[in-house]
C-alpha cells in the first residue's frame, strides 16, 4: 500500500496548513477514538477562497467548479485530521462519516455528484480507510459565500 504522502504526490496534491477557525468554535474535537472535524470550506492551497468556488451551484458555480470545491474541502478536512493525530498513515483507522453542505439554488438537483468530489478524494487518498457513511444537504448560504462545506468524523488510533 502506498503512503498518504505518496498518494497525494501521485495526484499532484499537498495537504494545506490546517485552517484556523473563522468564528467561535474549534477545528476538531478528539474524544476517545473519534475525531470530529468542524465544517471545512473550500479554501485553496494558499488559504484563500477562489472566486470560482464562491456562490451557488446552479447559478454562479458550475458543477465542475463545485466538484473541485468539494475536493478542496476534503483536503482541508484531512489537514485537520493530521493536526489532530499527527500521522494519517498510522493515526487514521477509518473515515466514519462525511457531511456535505452545498450552497445551491432551490432548483439544483445535482447535490450528490458535487459531494462525490469529497467522497472520491477521501477514498483516493486513504484507500478503503476512506470509505464512509455520508449526508449531503443543499443549503441557502454558507460562510464566506463558499460553494461547499464538508464536516467529518474519523476513528483514530
Amino acid at each position: 500500500m502506498n503512503s498518504v504522502k505518496e498518494r497525494l504526490e501521485a495526484l499532484g496534491l499537498t495537504l494545506p496548513k490546517a485552517a484556523a477557525p473563522v468564528a467561535n468554535y474549534v477545528p476538531y474535537i478528539r474524544t476517545g477514538n473519534l475525531v470530529v472535524i468542524s465544517g471545512q470550506i473550500c479554501f485553496g492551497p494558499d488559504g484563500t477562497l477562489d472566486p470560482a468556488h464562491k456562490g451557488k451551484l446552479g447559478a454562479e458555480v458550475s458543477a465542475e467548479q463545485g466538484i473541485a470545491a468539494a475536493r478542496l474541502c476534503a483536503l482541508n478536512v484531512l489537514a485537520q485530521v493530521q493536526a489532530a493525530v499527527g500521522d494519517l498513515d498510522h493515526g487514521v483507522v477509518q473515515c466514519v462519516r462525511l457531511g456535505g453542505f452545498i450552497n445551491a439554488v432551490p432548483s439544483f438537483a445535482g447535490l450528490a455528484p458535487i459531494m462525490n468530489g469529497a467522497s472520491d478524494l477521501m477514498v483516493e487518498i486513504l484507500g478503503d480507510r476512506g470509505r464512509h457513511a455520508r449526508s449531503t444537504v443543499g443549503v441557502a448560504e454558507l460562510p464566506l459565500d463558499a460553494a461547499v462545506e464538508v464536516e467529518a468524523m474519523f476513528e483514530v488510533a
